[in-house]
Formats: C-alpha cells, structure tokens, sequence
C-alpha cells in the first residue's frame, strides 16, 4: 500500500516566486564582474537550485583566488532593485494553495530566510508559511544532498516516505529523491525538462495541476 502524503515541501524560487528568470539575469552580470562571463544556459546548469555557499566554491575554484567574505554586499541591490520591480507569484500557485489547505505544507529552500522574507513577503506568500520555512543555512549539505528536506520533514514531525516535494530544479529533484520523497517537478521555469525528469519524479507545467497530482499518489 503506498503512503498517504502527508507534508507537501515547496521549493520557494522558480516554485512559488517566479524569481529564477531575473536571478540568472543579474547572475550573468554580477560573474562578468568577477571574471567569470556565462551564459544563461550555463548559469542554470551550474547554480540554479543551490545555495549561495555552493555558487562561491565554484566561482573561487574557477578564478583560483578567495573572494572576500563580504563579496556578495555590493551586488545585493542589484538584486533586490530587480525583485522589488519585477517579482510575482508563479502563475497559477495561488490557486494550487488555495486548493491544498487540507495539507500541511513547508518551505525549503537554499536561499536564506532573509531572502524568503522578502520574496514571499513581496508577493504575498509568507503569511501561507510563516513557522515552516527552512532554510540551507540550517544543516550541513544543501541541495542536492537530501538534508534540508530531511531536516523540514523532521520539523513538520512527518516521516520522509509520506513527503511530496514540489522542485523546479535539478539538484532539489536529487535531493527529493534522496531523501525518499516522492518529487513533483515543475517544468515552468528555466531548466530543461530532460534535466527534471527521473524516477519516482511526476513532470508538470501548470501549478493549477498539482492538487490533483497529489490526489493521485
């Protein structure tokens, strides 16, 4: 008999805040200014989903030198001025709320509270999670290591088997997998739908679908 989910984990950015097309944008612009020019294709296969940590490993390894601790604060506006002007909900996400209140949900993301705060917050969406929402900044090993969806499974008291996880990125399908959990990928955004699909992993392009994905497990 297969588990009856109990807990569904939302990835926050690509998932609940069409965030992604306007991070990769100001990432192109922030690595040229490091030394590092990507395209937007390569910025996605190599950063999307994980967390900011993982993005500074890379970009040192890459340019062989240590970044100052404090590198990210000059280019912090430039993020927020973007968001604050053009963030939404992802389409069709408040509707697919709306209809799973029978559902205890959660948030686990790789970006940090500081920054769910102002994305969901922008958008309306924090007050949906305030009191479930985990951050990467918590356990050991982001995205795609299971941890952070391990450790909001843990928190929220449900047992990983009885998870959904709802990701729009390759490396958090790998961490639901890991995990256990069964994965609902949101093929809505910016990564390639090959890079989604997987075992035990349910592909979909329109949020208003989820309720009854969920009904079908």
């Amino acid at each position: 008999m297969i588990q009856p989910i109990e807990l569904v984990i939302f990835d926050c950015d690509g998932v609940l805040v069409d965030s992604e097309r306007i991070a990769v944008r100001v990432d192109a612009f922030v690595l040229a200014e490091l030394g590092w020019e990507l395209t937007e294709a390569e910025i996605i296969d190599r950063f999307m989903g994980r967390s900011s940590q993982s993005m500074t490993r890379q970009v040192e390894e890459h340019l062989g030198r240590s970044l100052p601790a404090d590198w990210e604060e000059e280019f912090k506006p430039l993020y927020h001025d973007a968001l604050a002007a053009e963030l939404a909900p992802v389409q069709g996400i408040v509707d697919a709320l709306d209809a799973l209140t029978h559902l205890p949900t959660c948030v686990a993301s790789s970006g940090s509270h500081d920054k769910m705060r102002f994305t969901l917050g922008i958008t309306g969406l924090y007050p949906r999670f305030e009191g479930r929402i985990f951050s990467a900044t918590e356990v050991e090993h982001g995205k795609p290591a299971p941890d952070l969806f391990l450790h909001a499974a843990r928190q929220m008291g449900v047992a990983p088997e009885a998870c959904a996880v709802v990701e729009d990125s390759q490396y958090g399908l790998q961490a639901a997998r890991a995990a256990g959990m069964r994965a609902f990928a949101y093929d809505g955004g910016m990564t390639p739908v090959d890079r989604l699909e997987g075992p035990g992993t349910v592909v979909f392009d329109d949020m208003r679908r989820l309720p009854g994905l969920l009904a079908d497990q």
